[in-house]
């Protein structure tokens, strides 16, 4: 049995609130899982708040003291990153305590910055939403941000990425403290895999081209539109009227990263589309995304987002409008 307490303040996000009571909380006894005690607690016990337009605040009877005594704590996400959500001075000095203690913390999504906040963090590896990781990593240099991890285990923190990933990292959490036997009984019974592979990359969205270019922008338009040619350094470097070295160095100025790295990157996004919105063979989406043998697009795509291109196109493909319609 483990003692599972789960901090909530107003504008908690309710779906991961939600993984931590599924994981920690069901009483899942009669198929040999131990049954936790598992108790949400607030600064100050009473309604909560609930993010998401619910308009309907939990009520939370218990507060902080139970987390002084927890083998996990559990820090929840909430909308807005800024600093006066979440991060009380009584939340920061529990997350203090319990990490002096040897006691776990656990941090989904933004309840990153709270434990950040809180100091917890400092020279560890984390975790957090890709669309929040820059922000984390300019607020607190000093923590190393993992930009592609679904969760990360440093030392007594564990941090996980967006809404989903909290179910990895509370996973991963009962199968080092309770066995990989529980953790597989709790996954089937949500059913979900117990170790999911990949990282953040395959669910970031982001433009084919970032619009950061500012005197290439037009050569950075014009290799958009072109990503299935070949593109050596010279031949782009006389398309902008610069010397070689001039159009390096201004690249990652403006692109931060070499033309090969952007165009890799570029091409991987573009098979992503493919991928997901046609049934077209894997060396025909190598040729139309740049790669040209199907080979070389399983090594930049594997490489550079933790999956093949076979099991992204399995979980990301989108079916024909019939298709579902005949499902149902």
């Amino acid at each position: 049995m483990l003692k599972v307490a789960c901090i909530v303040d107003d504008d908690v996000n309710i779906f991961e609130l939600g993984v931590a009571a599924e994981v920690f909380g069901y009483d899942r006894s009669e198929r040999g899982v131990p049954r936790n005690d598992f108790r949400v607690v607030t600064p100050t016990p009473g309604p909560v708040r609930v993010a998401g337009g619910l308009g309907l605040p939990v009520m939370v009877e218990e507060g902080l003291d139970f987390a002084d005594e927890a083998d996990i704590v559990i820090v929840t996400p909430y909308d807005e990153c800024s600093a006066d959500v979440g991060c009380s001075v009584p939340v920061a000095r529990v997350l203090q305590r319990a990490v002096a203690r040897g006691a776990r913390v656990l941090t989904m999504c933004t309840g990153a910055f709270v434990a950040a906040r809180a100091g917890v963090l400092d020279g560890h590896r984390v975790a957090t939403h890709w669309a929040h990781a820059d922000e984390l990593a300019a607020e607190f240099p000093q923590l190393v941000v993992e930009r592609d991890a679904l969760w990360v285990d440093d030392g007594p923190i564990t941090s996980s990425a967006g809404t989903a990933a909290a179910i990895d990292a509370a996973l991963h959490l009962v199968r080092e403290l309770q066995g990989a036997q529980v953790a597989a009984t709790i996954a089937r019974s949500m059913v979900v895999p117990p170790l999911r592979d990949g990282g953040q990359s395959q669910f970031a969205i982001g433009p084919v081209a970032e619009q950061r270019a500012e005197t290439l922008a037009p050569l950075i338009d014009w290799m958009v539109e072109h990503l299935d040619e070949e593109h050596s350094v010279a031949a782009l470097a006389r398309r902008a009227n610069l010397s070689e070295r001039t159009f390096a160095r201004r690249f990652r100025d403006e692109l931060g990263a070499t033309p090969a790295a952007w165009l890799t990157s570029q091409r991987v996004q573009r098979a992503q589309q493919l991928l997901e919105a046609t049934d077209l063979g894997l060396d025909v989406v190598a040729q139309r995304s740049g790669f040209g043998q199907a080979a070389l697009l399983r090594h930049h795509f594997t490489r550079q987002l933790g999956v093949s291109p076979s099991a992204y196109r399995r979980r990301f493909a989108c079916p024909e409008p019939e298709t579902v319609a005949a499902r149902h």
